[in-house]
């Protein structure tokens, strides 16, 4: 049982890490680009191009709003 709890926690600080902001906003857009290429049929490379745009852009988003929050201090 040991095992399987620090096998959970080492992906869940992985995963989530010290921003939780970006692991949601990465599953929103993977969760997206699902949809997209699940009810428009969409070329591969469209959907691979859209999904790197827009976790670029929950990263830079996420860094933004921590320079923001630390300059508020």
């Amino acid at each position: 049982m040991r095992f399987a709890t620090a096998f959970l926690r080492f992906w869940w600080d992985f995963v989530i890490g010290e921003d939780w902001r970006i692991a949601a906003g990465v599953v929103v857009v993977l969760g997206a680009g699902a949809l997209l290429v699940a009810q428009t049929g969409a070329p591969d490379g469209l959907v691979a191009v859209l999904t790197a745009l827009g976790i670029v852009l929950v990263a830079i988003g996420s860094i933004a709003a921590s320079a923001l929050r630390a300059g508020r201090r």
